[in-house]
């Protein structure tokens, strides 16, 4: 059976998702086309360079996120480096460890730049914060002159995975026409996590695309979507640092959450997160664990009944 699959970003509480993938796989699901958003797009990578949900949990279980948090020592200095390592740096943290980490995992498999997959195969979401709007990679890379095929997998899930102002933005640089009669002020841009705009872009393969079409079927799409989230937290705000970080905490945490409430998800496997923080890079074995058994068990029941709409021959 055929899917095409989207996956919601939640930072650590992603590891959730590499689980019901492994459901899903027992379950007779084919991942076709794959997309996501910050560590949705982890997955998403991971599965497009032809990992499954068993060697995620093999990587998961070998993986430090902590380490993922790594700044020079300067910036380390108690209250005043973080705060001038944002003002200078413009994040908490650079996000290269985690860069290194995903390219060094997809190497292996052969996965360096998009001309390495299919077209169409992996589609990755970031927000581009210098035009205010939000981009698929690879195919709107194009609009900055710069070529789709040639893009490293990597720092486009580097991009879609900086959450603001907790690792650093990514910076491109326009090219070709994209760039020409710009200052050189001007010829570069600013992207961030994608969840910034669609956090779970159920949508991107509803759109008609004839490229992708098969002569009398049309492959349906399932979505991964992290759920069970706690009560929101009151943020203490103590200064122009505290505000920032209250108003990205709400703005990732709650960006969908109208969506999720009023939609009929009859596509969508939803995966309880255990109240664990987006943020939570130093979480325990355990508790990776039990996010890794909770996303098992969503794609487990889901897979259980779900049976997808048939849709109309196309002759």
């Amino acid at each position: 059976m055929e899917i095409n699959a989207v996956f919601e970003g939640g930072g650590v509480k992603g590891i959730s998702l590499a689980g019901a993938v492994q459901a899903s796989e027992q379950a007779g699901a084919v991942f076709k086309r794959v997309a996501g958003t910050s560590s949705g797009s982890i997955i998403a990578a991971l599965l497009a360079a032809g990992y499954d949900g068993e060697a995620m949990s093999r990587i998961i279980k070998g993986t430090s996120f902590s380490s993922f948090l790594k700044r020079g020592a300067l910036y380390n200095t108690a209250y005043v480096g973080p705060a001038v390592r944002v003002l200078i740096k413009k994040g908490l943290y650079s996000g290269e460890a985690l860069e290194s980490w995903i390219r060094g995992i997809l190497k292996e498999r052969g996965l360096v730049t998009f001309g390495d997959l299919p077209r169409g195969k992996l589609s990755i979401i970031a927000s581009d914060i210098t035009n205010g709007r939000l981009i698929v990679l690879p195919d709107d890379l194009e609009q900055y002159g710069i070529s789709p095929e040639g893009f490293e997998v990597s720092k486009a899930v580097r991009m879609s995975c900086s959450i603001p102002y907790f690792f650093d933005p990514v910076r491109l640089r326009l090219s070709g026409e994209a760039a020409k009669g710009k200052p050189f002020a001007d010829q570069f841009v600013y992207m961030v996590d994608g969840g910034l705009l669609s956090n779970f872009p159920l949508w991107l393969f509803d759109e008609k695309e004839e490229g992708f079409k098969s002569p009398g079927r049309r492959v349906p799409t399932v979505g991964y979507q992290l759920i069970g989230r706690t009560e929101p937290q009151p943020h203490r705000i103590t200064g122009p640092f505290s505000m920032l970080q209250a108003m990205v905490g709400t703005m990732l945490s709650a960006h969908d959450e109208r969506y999720i409430e009023t939609e009929k998800f009859v596509r969508t496997v939803k995966i309880p997160t255990l109240g664990i923080s987006m943020t939570q890079f130093n979480i325990s074995t355990e508790k990776s664990d039990e996010l890794y058994t909770a996303g098992y068990k969503a794609g487990e029941d889901f897979f259980k009944n779900w049976r997808p709409i048939p849709k109309p021959t196309i002759f």
